[in-house]
């Protein structure tokens, strides 16, 4: 949530959170289901109040954000087990997509690989080519762990 110069040993500038730094945009919370316990409470807050406070601040600072949260549990048994705020979860949880891993959608491996080397290409300033296809073999019989 950022803090105010001199909040702090250390605080010399004042510094903007990731909350701020989003405004008007998006904001990914990546692995959501890892968060702490109390700052799942500070998170519900800064959600439902739709402002934030900075360490050492005295008030309250306004944010208009999107919030995409990613996990690899599953959230719901997560929250039966009280590891995860229900309510927290039930206004994370607007729209909810399931993304089957690489391992179970092999038809979408070479086509992933040649847009990223179409990408990287043109990124660094290379003429793109073609996958081979001792490549796409190796990439199709890879096990795409994770």
């Amino acid at each position: 949530f950022g803090h105010e110069k001199g909040a702090f040993t250390g605080a010399v500038a004042r510094r903007l959170g990731k909350f701020e730094e989003a405004n008007g945009g998006t904001l990914l919370l990546d692995e959501i289901s890892e968060m702490h316990p109390s700052l799942q409470a500070k998170l519900l807050r800064a959600i439902q109040e739709r402002a934030i406070d900075r360490v050492g601040g005295n008030t309250p600072v306004k944010v208009d954000i999107r919030l995409i949260a990613t996990s690899n549990r599953d959230m719901e048994q997560h929250v039966r087990d009280g590891k995860f705020r229900e309510d927290l979860y039930f206004r994370l949880n607007v729209v909810n997509l399931a993304l089957p891993g690489l391992r179970e959608r092999p038809s979408d491996i070479l086509a992933l690989a040649q847009m990223f080397a179409d990408k990287y290409s043109q990124h660094n300033g290379i003429d793109p080519k073609k996958l081979s296809d001792e490549a796409g073999e190796k990439l199709k019989a890879h096990h795409w762990p994770g």
